[in-house]
């Protein structure tokens, strides 16, 4: 029988120099305990998502895709110190495959827009992909946290309601940890408070960074890898505490005992998360082809007009070859892999971006010949 809690906040070795967990051993150690679900939130990234989620199917658990995003309080394309702008974190589980596709857009937003340092995010993006995404307020390092610990209540309660209102009812939870610091008594006490002043859910977590406690030890020495100290250094980057593994339900279940829900609370949240990513099958961008083509027609178009251009006498042997290879492409429905890669190469060579002749299986036929993916090499 599966236990009443989900870990929804680990961070893998998909969090570089970070996180400790590696993937088979996390997912194992959360069958042995009698978990039944399981969430990945590595740091800013999604790159450990196909792994973990292969790992865990095959292991009989259920995968929750998630990430703990760097958050700006300004605009992500701000570049200011982080004592005028600082990084917070946000914890996000994709509810479903619009979460997930939005989660993916909010990552790859936060390199291409927002890398700072960290790849960051603002919470105009949030508002414009917030849909099927599932939050929650992280650890000491969350905005509203930052409040708390500073006795700006105030300031805590208005940011409560903000990320309530950009995910909506019952897709923000407060976060609550206790990992033996003492900022997160203050911190829990706030967010209790929130809580009932606002009726926003309570969610616990155990924010983890390593498989068993005795794992501690590895990571902090990667802890020093990362800021470049060594381990008997005094004023170096370190945790606090030794807490920061799986623990198991009865682990979990003592440190709130007066709110039992926020317990009950991660059942909910793993139970509406439902991402389910297929294999096996190819997934291309729809090429957009001129009017009266389909993909096929707009292909098979090209190619003989390269053809026709490409040599002067077009022998029978040329002709038969082009109608094979693009039977075998149609059979295959690549012609629009083969169009997106003619459009990119074209535009390249029409902006004086240097190609390349062409390499890889596909380097050697006619139809990449035609289209000028790939060029003679004498």
């Amino acid at each position: 029988m599966a236990v009443p809690f989900v870990h929804l906040h680990n961070h893998t070795e998909y969090s570089l120099l970070d996180g400790a967990a590696r993937i088979p051993d996390l997912i194992g150690a959360a069958v042995e305990s009698g978990f039944d679900a399981l969430a990945i939130t590595d740091h800013g990234v999604m790159y450990g998502v196909i792994p973990f989620y292969k790992e865990a199917v095959k292991r009989g658990i259920k995968p929750i895709i998630g990430v703990e995003a760097y958050i700006t309080k300004g605009s992500r394309f701000d570049r200011r110190p982080a004592k005028e702008d600082p990084n917070h974190h946000l914890l996000l589980l994709a509810e479903n495959e619009q979460g997930y596709r939005n989660m993916m857009k909010l990552v790859t937003m936060s390199y291409m827009d927002g890398y700072y340092y960290k790849p960051r995010i603002d919470k105009e993006l949030l508002r414009e992909h917030h849909g099927g995404i599932i939050a929650m307020s992280a650890c000491l390092k969350g905005e509203i946290s930052a409040f708390l610990l500073k006795d700006a209540y105030e300031e805590a309660a208005d940011s409560a309601r903000e990320y309530s209102s950009i995910f909506g009812d019952n897709h923000f939870y407060l976060e609550l940890m206790d990992h033996g610091i003492p900022e997160q008594d203050k911190a829990n006490r706030g967010l209790i408070e929130l809580s009932r002043e606002l009726g926003i859910g309570m969610a616990v977590s155990n924010d983890l960074h390593y498989v068993g406690k005795e794992d501690h030890l590895h990571h902090d020495v990667l802890l020093c890898i990362q800021t470049n100290s060594t381990v008997d250094q005094e004023d170096r980057l370190r945790f606090s505490s030794d807490q920061f593994y799986l623990k198991n339900y009865e682990e979990m279940k003592i440190l709130f005992p007066e709110i039992p829900e926020a317990l009950d609370n991660t059942v909910d949240i793993a139970s509406r998360c439902n991402v389910e990513i297929e294999f096996g099958r190819y997934l291309l961008p729809r090429y957009q082809v001129p009017s009266g083509y389909d993909l096929d027609g707009y292909l098979e178009k090209l190619a003989w007009d390269g053809l026709g251009r490409l040599h002067e006498t077009v022998t029978p042997e040329l002709e038969e070859r082009l109608r094979f290879e693009l039977s075998v492409i149609k059979d295959m429905t690549f012609s629009g892999y083969f169009l997106i890669v003619w459009d990119f190469i074209k535009y390249a060579k029409e902006e004086g971006i240097v190609v390349g002749p062409g390499r890889g299986s596909a380097a050697g036929s006619l139809v990449a010949y035609c289209l000028g993916i790939t060029t003679s090499i004498r």
